[in-house]
Parts: C-alpha cells; structure tokens; sequence
C-alpha cells in the first residue's frame, strides 16, 4: 500500500502567514480609531448625566465634553466637529469628525464617524 501525506507545504504555509500577518495590521490601524469613537460616545453620555444639561449654554457643554475627552487621550475630534441644535426640551450635541490613518505607502485608511446625543432636562434619553 502506497500511502500520500497530506498538510500544508512550506509556501502555503508562508502565504496563509503572510494574510493572517496582514489582516492583524489593518486591525492595528482600526482599533484606535474606533476606540475613540467609543470615547467619544462615552463622553457625549457623560455630558448628558451632568445636572441641567438641558438648560446648559452650548459652550459650556462643549467644554466639558472635551474635558472627558482630553482625559481619554482623544486628538482627532476638533472643537469645530461638535456642533449644538435647539430640541424640544434641551439641546441635541452632535459630533462628526474624520480620520485618516497611513496605511502601507500613499494608501490611506480614512474613517467618517459620526455621533448624536440629546441633552434634556430630564436627564439622558437614547
């Protein structure tokens, strides 16, 4: 009996290598982004749980939302990416910002992110 062995050879093994290799790089570009964007979220609630957020002058809400941020290392949100719009009972803070990492050579990973969150008289609404 003739019997054949069977498995991967050293080239797939090199290219099946080479893939997974890759694949773990573009998550290493896309993880801190979208562990900002959960910062950010986190700090747009966090602005919402504070007293009389609903009554709050604009300015004033967008200063404590980058104190949250700045504390969370976040860079790639500017002060003209928040902006503030008149609801029924308090404000509505939205957040839109870009961010474009380097990827391999002149190829760009960009990221549009976006983010909404009313500020309310009655405390946090989702």
């Amino acid at each position: 009996m003739k019997r054949n062995q069977n498995g991967m050879t050293l080239l797939s093994f090199i290219v099946v290598l080479a893939v997974v290799g890759f694949a773990l790089y573009i998550g290493m570009k896309l993880f801190p982004m979208y562990q900002e964007f959960y910062s950010v979220k986190e700090a747009m609630k966090g602005v919402a749980n504070e007293p009389g957020s609903g009554d709050m002058d604009p300015g004033r809400a967008k200063d404590l939302f980058f104190r949250r941020l700045y504390i969370n290392y976040s860079e790639n949100v500017k002060k003209d990416d928040v902006t503030f719009e008149r609801v029924g009972n308090g404000w509505r803070m939205n957040v839109n910002y870009e961010v474009r990492r380097p990827l391999v050579g002149n190829l760009d990973v960009v990221g549009n992110f976006s983010a909404s969150q009313d500020l309310t008289r009655s405390g946090i609404s989702e």
